[in-house]
């Protein structure tokens, strides 16, 4: 065992130009570091079998869970159970970047939602 950051992680590129570190990567655990750049935001989706947990290191992430907007700030954390569909924004004009905990790991697990109502 070694301790890693995003230095040496493993590196991937996702959406329109975010970054995503594997920090921990097994079947059963998922540690992603994660960058988006402002304007940026994701599919809206749910997993079957993973829970996450997202927890943000700087900058606010905008998360919309089963129709609720939450604002997430530095020090914040939200869990996500399985089947339930989210999708996280930055709404910002800063880079927001922030941990994806996942159990078992997400990766092959997700299944794309419908846009929340007034959502865009």
């Amino acid at each position: 065992m070694k301790a890693t950051s995003i230095a040496d992680a493993e590196h991937y590129l996702w959406g329109h130009a975010c970054d995503g570190w594997h920090l921990l990567a097994t079947d059963d655990l998922s540690v992603i570091e994660e960058r988006m750049p402002p304007g940026s935001f994701e599919q809206r989706h749910f997993h079957t079998r993973a829970r996450q947990f997202f927890y943000v290191l700087d900058g606010e992430a905008t998360l919309e869970l089963d129709g609720t907007i939450h604002r997430l700030r530095r020090g914040d954390g939200l869990h996500i159970p399985p089947e339930v569909a989210h999708q996280v924004r930055n709404n910002g004009s800063d880079d927001v970047r922030f941990l994806v905990i996942s159990a078992p790991k997400a990766h092959g697990d997700r299944v794309a939602a419908p846009l929340a109502f007034g959502a865009s």
